[in-house]
């Protein structure tokens, strides 16, 4: 479901008026087709799985009990449908902070600090057992550091920094490459069996990913061309008075 977040996330970018959706041009094709297509490869990835490719010595038994609740798979859906909504809008509204105030260590500061006051009070109303606070120093202290350092600090200030050289959509439109990535980490960290969809699911979408990277680039390089042809266009009006003066001397 995470995977809608590129689309609503160019849906939210034309309505704010921060991509332009001009289908006249090949670079917003480009564009529009590679995200649908890098999306659909994600959803080719989870729901198909096809036969196994590759199954490592050690592959975990897959012989689980699936439990389904049918009377709230709708609600839960409706509800990560927002959550991807919500992600997407906080994308946009994280541009236009990054527009208006350019340092990033200010948007850094006051992003973790809100995160860690609203996490502290979640925590201390899911969590009553005054043990379970209680910090070992052993795997689970690495992986609190691990996480505040590299899940908090280092992801979001590279988020931040792609926000503001690149905007939104380039920065969601690498979540369902993440699904492709994840499924190559689950075999080789984990053990996991190597299966078809996995693969023709992250063929699709790399080839969605590069049509959106060229879209990317040649719009780029489109801009500039029109910058240049619009800082040409004063040059030849400063000629005018030129002319004007020399007219004015023949007159006189």
């Amino acid at each position: 479901m995470a995977n809608l977040i590129p689309i609503f996330t160019f849906i939210l970018a034309v309505i704010f008026r921060m991509e332009k959706l001009d289908l006249r041009r090949s670079s917003c094709q480009a564009k529009v087709l590679g995200t649908i297509v890098s999306v659909s490869g994600a959803f080719v990835v989870i729901i198909y799985k096809g036969s196994v490719i590759f199954s490592p010595s050690n592959s975990p038994d897959q012989n689980f009990m699936m439990i389904s609740q049918q009377s709230k798979w709708v609600f839960g859906g409706l509800m990560l449908a927002m959550v991807c909504l919500l992600n997407a809008t906080w994308g946009i509204l994280q541009t236009s902070f990054v527009q208006n105030c350019p340092s990033m260590i200010t948007i850094l500061f006051f992003y973790n600090f809100f995160v860690t006051i609203q996490c502290t009070i979640f925590s201390l109303i899911m969590e009553r057992t005054w043990n379970a606070w209680v910090i070992k120093p052993d795997i689970e202290m690495i992986s609190i550091v691990f996480s505040a350092l590299f899940g908090s600090v280092f992801h979001v200030g590279v988020q931040t920094w792609c926000l503001h050289q690149k905007g939104p959509i380039f920065v969601a439109m690498f979540r369902p490459l993440g699904v492709a990535i994840a499924a190559v980490m689950v075999v080789i960290f984990l053990g996991d069996a190597l299966h078809l969809g996995s693969v023709i699911g992250s063929i699709i979408i790399a080839v969605g990913f590069y049509a959106m990277m060229w879209a990317q680039i040649k719009e780029k390089s489109t801009t500039l061309m029109e910058n240049e042809v619009q800082s040409l266009a004063p040059s030849s009006t400063q000629k005018t008075p030129l002319l004007q003066c020399r007219t004015t001397g023949e007159d006189v």
